[in-house]
């Protein structure tokens, strides 16, 4: 695993140290997969198989060929749809209706290696980044059970890639949270529940101050054309917290927003929320 420095830097990490005490487990830390001091443990391992699982980096054909049999990797999409950077997060945002996880054996192009094992799932509108990723979690346990057998009689299963030019996605970056108001409410909605724990957050600037908007929920209400993107409409009230908040006008559409994160980590939800005498004010997507 990566080490503890490197690892903070990534959203969800595993503490598995305790883990690996736990059940007696070797466990090595390093900062790079590829450079030498890594090479240099991946031949004294001398291993027959790995399963590479949540890693963020490429793995370059010298460490790959290390590995007797090879290495085995999974990759949160169904591929070769989806090949690249935060498959989880770009499936949200671009409001697809499907995803899945791929099982497939490294190699060192991008997500290119053939096929192992995949297994689909639907994006329900409740669904985010945290509930699909349990999904992948599950799912990979699942696929490894499936293969073990096969790989403990010798056999290599898998098949390439129907094709392997479709588009690459992009890294996502900081300033990639930023949310744009001028979108219909449904492309906001997608946007914050694919950036949502344990990710950063989608943010905006309210009256000069930058909040998190860590929930959100759709509202079917039309007639708002007059008010610009982003102006808070009014607030929600009701003897149930859970739905307190404040409406805030979309390019189209409306959206309810259910719990915000101010710079001084203060977490705003329910009737505290509701309570803000924000209406008429507008959500900014950059500081003014």
């Amino acid at each position: 695993t990566l080490k503890p420095s490197l690892a903070a830097k990534k959203s969800g990490g595993g503490d598995y140290l305790s883990l690996c005490k736990n059940f007696h487990v070797p466990l090595f830390e390093v900062e790079n997969i590829n450079d030498q001091q890594s090479i240099k443990l991946l031949k004294e391992l001398s291993l027959d198989l790995a399963f590479v699982i949540g890693w963020t980096q490429i793995i370059r054909e010298e460490a790959l060929k290390l590995v007797n049999v090879g290495m085995i990797g999974a990759h949160a999409s169904l591929l070769p749809h989806n090949r690249g950077s935060a498959p989880i997060n770009w499936v949200l945002i671009n409001g697809e209706k499907q995803t899945g996880n791929s099982l497939i054996w490294l190699a060192e192009g991008v997500d290119s290696g053939d096929i192992i094992d995949q297994t689909p799932f639907p994006i329900t509108p409740y669904d985010t980044c945290a509930s699909l990723y349990q999904l992948v979690a599950v799912s990979n346990r699942d696929m490894i059970l499936r293969v073990l057998p096969k790989l403990i009689a010798g056999e290599r299963p898998g098949h390439p890639q129907s094709r392997i030019d479709e588009p690459i996605l992009p890294r996502r970056r900081p300033n990639d949270g930023r949310i744009d108001w001028t979108k219909e409410s449904c492309a906001v909605y997608d946007f914050v529940r694919a950036l949502t724990r344990p990710y950063p957050g989608a943010f905006s600037w309210l009256d000069g101050k930058r909040w998190i908007i860590w929930q959100c929920a759709l509202v079917p209400v039309g007639g708002f054309s007059d008010k610009k993107p982003g102006e808070v409409l009014g607030p929600l009230q009701s003897p149930n917290e859970e739905v307190c908040g404040q409406v805030v006008a979309c390019g189209k559409g409306v959206l309810l927003l259910l719990e915000l994160e101010g710079e001084s980590s203060e977490i705003l939800r329910g009737r505290q929320l509701s309570e803000k005498p924000w209406q008429g004010s507008v959500w900014l997507n950059e500081h003014e």
